[in-house]
């Protein structure tokens, strides 16, 4: 029988990117984490000598537990967080397995630096419309599941991130942004280990319809029809994101799983 307190990197990276994926807490060591700075795609860092204080904080949704080896570490934290009524399993292996595996993995290093209450800050230029939702959504599904987003005025988008510890993307000079015909969701894609074949399909979507270029893929020209229809819905840009949270969804799930299938209407044979 198969327990019910683990899971498989298989399962766990099936999951990854998707809006039902678990929680992934990190709770290595300082010293194993200093050994191999990366994570697995969507995970945050928690000290697991801690996890009396943090635990109550994610009941609201299923978590999967990451320490070296899969062994003591995780178990105990994830057995704690049952005990304060989180579902939470631990990843078999641990993220030694995960990364023997050539399962992608976010570098700590590039990521901007974490506010007090350990989420990333994001800015960019107001009313967004492709990349401006396409990157903000790649953040928080794979990179930072509580990441924070400010739109701005355009001319206030690096002094503000100056002040407020935030990292500047999708204007220009500035390292998250378009580098040659590439937008900036190709830069995130790349920079952050993230360039497997749904994402990297994802990505010439969004170039395709962020640079106006309908020729690299037939379906870039519905991505750019869809995001320009949202942008005249919402006058609010976080509202939006939220929305286009949604879009994004479908489309990743479009390009992981369905890229094969098509639609026909049934045809009634034998007259009527």
């Amino acid at each position: 029988m198969a327990s019910t307190i683990t899971i498989s990197c298989d399962k766990l990276s099936r999951l990854v990117g998707t809006s039902k994926s678990s929680l992934v807490i990190d709770v290595r060591t300082v010293e194993d984490f200093a050994a191999d700075p990366r994570l697995v795609p969507g995970a945050v860092r928690r000290d697991h000598a801690t996890v009396a204080a943090w635990a109550a904080d994610l009941r609201a949704r299923p978590v999967v537990v990451v320490c070296h080896t899969g062994a003591k570490l995780s178990h105990g934290v994830a057995a704690w967080l049952r005990h304060e009524g989180v579902a939470a399993e631990v990843l078999e292996g641990g993220h030694e397995a995960w990364s023997s595996a050539g399962l992608p993995a976010v570098p700590e290093a590039l990521l901007p630096g974490r506010d007090a209450q350990g989420r990333t800050i994001w800015v960019t230029r107001a009313r967004p419309k492709v990349d401006r939702i396409a990157c903000p959504w790649l953040i928080r599904r794979f990179v930072d599941p509580f990441a924070v987003f400010l739109f701005v005025q355009p001319s206030e988008v690096e002094a503000v991130g100056e002040r407020f510890g935030a990292a500047p993307f999708d204007v220009e000079n500035v390292f998250w942004s378009h580098r040659g015909e590439r937008c900036t969701f190709d830069t995130m894609v790349e920079e952050m280990g993230l360039a497997t074949p749904p994402l990297l399909r994802l990505a010439t979507l969004v170039r395709g319809a962020d640079t106006a270029r309908p020729d690299l893929a037939p379906e870039a020209a519905g991505l750019l029809a869809a995001s320009l229809g949202l942008s005249r819905m919402y006058a609010d840009d976080l509202e939006q994101l939220e929305a286009g949270l949604h879009l994004y969804d479908a489309f990743y799930r479009w390009c992981r799983d369905a890229t094969d299938e098509t639609h026909n209407w049934p045809v009634r044979k034998g007259g009527s």
